[in-house]
């Protein structure tokens, strides 16, 4: 198959954030598929450029491992206001112009969310080349705005709540991470069977033999969060935990990331002893960061759009490291849950959070390692990205193949 998948925000191993459709085209490629991403080279969490253009250069064409990358160039902006808005609009604009390059002629494209509108730059392409259109669903839009606080009479959620089933009914197959998202996508009408869910997985080679990266401090029992700072990713009561475990003084805590709170968590961290927030590290620095931890962290708010499941990168790299879990979430038929590889709490609760890092921090190193052990299993045998690959694959035969006899 020649597959182009179409990902705003697509990145490569050398930069942070999760690296799914790399990781999806590397495998693909080995399996003799010849695969296109095309992604914005302004990398949203960093808010640099990561590339460099010519004066009226739109476009670079790179090949990394056999994948063949496009980059758009796209405005820089800061923050999640009108800039990033724009930038939504400008990527998907300029996704008429890749006509104009010499790539090869796809069979099968790919649209794939967080923003709906290069879905639907992905939706007129296909509708151009004569070629299925497949839409993956990373995150509900604007379902998720809406459960994070933006009013539902927002012009932009308004504009949102038109696109999306306009392009549920226009797919030829649907890819979901969520598990049950299928529950909402079907609400519009879509027939279930069109409607398949392909995780989020992991590759399992940079867990295999791993160098520590000598970040946290080896006379410590180290608690480790790595990732974005945001306000979706609930670390305040970790914070507040932190606090209450300030006595306990061989526990510290990490934060390793970017994003809009972390200048918040920084300062914070200053008036705690028990806390420090670093920089964050290129995916490829992740497995030798995980390695260091004895107990890794994640937290969600609790919102009403986690009743559809949850598929995060971090939780299945964590779980591939072999380390024991403090899931600060209500989600269900999460991972950390079904392999029994970590400790299940409440979000918005730092004294549940704070006695959890205790009850690990108390069980003897046995203990954690037979923990972490059921998770390292669980996420080969489930989540391994040449698993997910081949659902991925798959799904995408289906599509043509449908396509061909409509």
């Amino acid at each position: 198959m020649t597959i182009w998948i179409i990902n705003h925000y697509a990145v490569t191993p050398g930069h942070p954030g999760g690296t799914r459709h790399y990781d999806l085209a590397r495998v693909l490629t080995a399996r003799g598929h010849d695969v296109t991403v095309i992604a914005s080279s302004f990398h949203y969490a960093t808010l640099a450029e990561t590339k460099q253009y010519g004066e009226r250069e739109t476009f670079r064409v790179e090949m990394l491992e056999g994948i063949r990358f496009v980059w758009v160039k796209t405005a820089p902006y800061r923050g999640n206001g009108f800039g990033r808005v724009r930038s939504m609009f400008e990527f998907t604009w300029k996704l008429r112009r890749l006509r104009e390059l010499d790539l090869p002629m796809p069979e099968v494209i790919v649209g794939s969310s967080v923003h709906l509108f290069a879905v639907y730059g992905a939706y007129r392409l296909a509708r151009t080349f004569h070629v299925p259109f497949v839409m993956e669903v990373r995150d509900i839009w604007p379902r998720t705005l809406v459960d994070m606080g933006v009013p539902s009479w927002h012009p932009f959620v308004l504009l949102l709540s038109v696109l999306e089933p306009f392009l549920y009914r226009r797919a030829v197959r649907i890819i979901t991470l969520l598990p049950r998202a299928g529950e909402h996508i079907t609400a519009f009408g879509v027939p279930r069977e069109k409607v398949h869910w392909v995780s989020n997985g992991v590759d399992l080679t940079p867990f295999v033999s791993v160098e520590r990266s000598h970040l946290l401090d080896p006379g410590k029992f180290n608690v480790l969060y790595a990732g974005t700072m945001g306000q979706a990713n609930n670390l305040e009561p970790l914070m507040a935990a932190a606090a209450l475990l300030a006595a306990t003084t061989d526990i510290h805590i990490t934060l390793v990331g970017s994003g809009p709170l972390k200048g918040t968590f920084a300062g914070q961290a200053e008036g705690l002893a028990n806390v420090t927030v670093l920089d964050a590290v290129p995916k490829e620095a992740v497995a030798p960061l995980l390695a260091e931890a004895d107990l890794l962290y994640v937290g969600l708010k609790d919102l009403p759009l986690y009743r559809y499941g949850m598929s995060m990168n971090k939780v299945f790299d964590y779980m591939a490291a072999g380390r024991p879990v403090v899931f600060a979430a209500a989600v269900p038929e999460n991972p950390v849950e079904m392999a029994g590889s970590g400790l299940i709490v409440r979000p918005d609760n730092p004294d549940a959070i704070a006695n959890a890092i205790l009850t690990l921090y108390n069980y003897t190193p046995s203990e954690r390692s037979a923990m972490a052990a059921k998770g390292e299993a669980y996420v080969r045998s489930h989540f391994g990205m040449d698993v997910i690959a081949g659902a991925f694959e798959s799904v995408l035969k289906e599509a043509i193949d449908e396509y061909k006899t409509d």
